[in-house]
């Protein structure tokens, strides 16, 4: 038996495009076809169940194996196996049926996987790397005869008795000159373990060698037996395809170094297991973030049917929750899956919200349970909790009950709590509730002094979202703004009534101001005379908390340019009823009177770390001349 025939006629451009055009992603031909050998598996196992098929299923298992000297890759199962007309309908026609469609739209897919997924060619990816592709396969159906495909890449095939004797499929590829680094054993091993880690069949990986053995032949050459080295490469059985009844802590924790084998253990997880109204399963893990956004994103793995497809998932999972980590697996998302399906499709969407409501279940949950735990761990959930706050309405909804405040004290406090605590003495005559912060204690502890000395609580905010954390804060809290800590000098950070009198007269705040300005002489310090506590500092440098908050958007991308664009601009706030400042306005030597005024602005510039180089060598040369 022995037919030639022509795929189809439309196609005699296809396997140019596929090579030319898939090659950027040709690794996936070892998925697509290893990924088939397992559905042929799954589906005798399925018939077997189901009594239509009653002979032996044997060790059910696809075989990966390479030959580098006659430079081909095996891809062997005992699967379903195909007949003669089988394989002309399901390779050279189905395979096909899109042909004329692809030729028209090829041009519009940015990616491999859309072609492959829009056009049914997983089978034919095989052509990117080889010049000729043969199948070896025998039917399971009582009576099948083996058969024979080939095809050198042009659209000619050639079907002729086959050879197989044992049910199932054997796919060669004879490798091209350009693709020989696949002809590689730590090539395809990384390849396998990149997709084919958790697939639900055992998959051997080896290769054919050769040993010698003892003596020669009857021509006089020595002779070799061959040895076959393989092994088992993956684990059919991963802890997200079982009940977390059956799980125990030591297996996620396990199963989390085998993902990622050099990070410290998760905080905690989430085991995902839903059938309606899509399937999805899957373990995500909070990590150690260590305030470092772009370090950890990208950590979750996307699968279908335990077959790998990508690490980028960001349509399926909301932005927020890309700090996690772990596995999502569902069959209701392609193999073969494009950006643009993700974008378009319902069950992602509900996917998308399903994994929001179980996350914010889960630390509602812990919150509940045992608060110092959850608080223990806030340094680390608490960046993850006030992005998902920002990004996300729904989990904001949620959220606001379990995210945490935390002060310079290091106590912790809901949003309700903080607000029965601050309301009696941070209100402003106005019935605005302030909120006081600070995101560098260190550096603005002279500033956190005055503000405790009032009796303000200073709330630390110094994780990276913070600054679009206290925005957002500002627009859901009624009557509630933040202002920094430094942001203005004690007195003033809250507006009372009670405001202090000057003791200085109208004519002397005019010379204390000309004196400073001088002694100053920088446009982007602006000088103000202010009735201050007299314990407070001489002078206070300031920048306003609008601006300086608009800056610091912009910095972070936060499409603030026109602020980012604008020179720094503070403010110098002379406490009029300071001894020092009523000392500089009666002394007569005018140069003694300008070097104290600098002394003075210079030690509010250190306060805020803004005095350096040259200028700090100055103040330093003065401090020693002044003492």
């Amino acid at each position: 038996m022995q037919e030639k025939g022509t795929i189809s006629i439309h196609t005699e451009n296809i396997f140019p495009i596929i090579k030319k055009f898939l090659y950027s992603d040709h690794e996936i031909f070892l998925r697509e076809l290893v990924s088939n050998a397992v559905d042929a598996t799954q589906k005798i196992k399925r018939l077997s169940s189901l009594g239509q098929y009653n002979g032996e299923l044997g060790d059910l298992r696809v075989e990966v194996a390479f030959d580098e000297e006659a430079k081909t890759i095996t891809i062997s199962d005992n699967g379903l196996g195909m007949t003669a007309d089988e394989i002309k309908k399901y390779i050279n026609q189905i395979a096909f049926s899109g042909a004329t469609e692809f030729m028209e739209k090829f041009k519009e897919s940015k990616d491999a996987n859309e072609i492959i997924g829009r056009f049914g060619l997983g089978f034919y990816s095989a052509f990117m790397v080889a010049d000729r592709v043969e199948i070896e396969t025998l039917s399971y159906q009582d009576g099948a005869e083996p058969a024979h495909w080939t095809c050198d890449g042009s659209t000619e095939f050639e079907i002729s008795e086959g050879s197989l004797a044992e049910r199932g499929t054997e796919i060669t590829l004879h490798i091209n000159k350009d693709s020989e680094e696949f002809l590689s054993k730590h090539r395809l091993q990384e390849i396998l373990d990149k997709y084919c880690k958790f697939l639900p069949v055992p998959i051997k990986f080896g290769t054919n060698t050769q040993e010698e053995e003892d003596g020669v032949d009857e021509e006089g050459k020595t002779k070799y037996k061959s040895v076959e080295t393989d092994n088992i490469i993956n684990e059919t059985n991963p802890i997200w395809t079982k009940s977390p009844n059956d799980l125990k802590d030591e297996d996620y924790l396990d199963f989390y170094k085998q993902l990622y084998p050099f990070s410290e253990d998760p905080l905690f997880w989430i085991h995902l297991n839903v059938d309606y109204p899509f399937n999805l399963t899957g373990v995500l893990y909070f990590p150690k973030l260590k305030n470092d956004f772009e370090v950890q994103k990208n950590k979750i793995k996307l699968y279908s049917r335990q077959v790998f497809i990508t690490d980028e998932v960001k349509d399926i999972v909301p932005e927020f929750l890309m700090l996690l980590h772990g596995v999502i697996d569902s069959p209701d998302i392609p193999l073969n899956v494009s950006r643009s399906f993700l974008q378009a499709d319902g069950n992602v969407k509900k996917i998308n919200s399903y994994i929001t409501k179980k996350v914010a279940d889960k630390l509602a949950e812990l919150f509940k349970s045992d608060r110092k735990a959850f608080e223990e761990k806030w340094t680390d959930i608490g960046l993850f909790v006030k992005y998902g706050m920002v990004s996300e309405e729904k989990f904001y909804d949620k959220a606001k009950d379990f995210v945490l405040l935390s002060n310079t004290k290091n106590e912790n406090y809901t949003l309700n709590e903080y607000k029965d605590k601050v309301t009696p003495e941070q209100t402003d005559k106005d019935g605005q509730l302030v909120y006081i912060y600070t995101n560098d204690p260190a550096k603005q502890d002279a500033f956190i002094q005055s503000a405790n000395k009032k009796g303000y609580d200073i709330l630390l905010m110094n994780s990276p979202i913070d600054n679009h954390f206290i925005g957002h804060l500002e627009q859901k809290l009624d009557k509630t703004s933040f202002k920094r800590v430094d942001a203005d000098v004690a007195d003033k950070l809250i507006k009372k009534e009670d405001a202090l009198e000057h003791v200085l007269t109208e004519e002397e705040a005019t010379k204390v101001k000309d004196i400073f300005n001088k002694a100053i002489n920088k446009p982007a310090y602006k000088v103000e005379l202010e009735s201050l506590n007299p314990d407070e500092l001489p002078v206070t440098v300031t920048m306003d908390e609008f601006m300086r908050r608009m800056k610091e958007m912009a910095a972070m991308g936060g499409g603030m340019g026109f602020y980012g664009s604008m020179p720094d601009n503070y403010k110098v706030i002379v406490n009029g009823n300071h001894k020092l400042i009523s000392r500089i306005l009666n002394e007569e030597n005018t140069e003694v009177q300008a070097a104290l005024s600098k002394q003075a602005f210079d030690l509010a510039l250190l306060s805020q770390g803004l005095l350096t180089g040259a200028e700090l060598t100055e103040f330093v040369n003065r401090s020693v001349n002044l003492i």
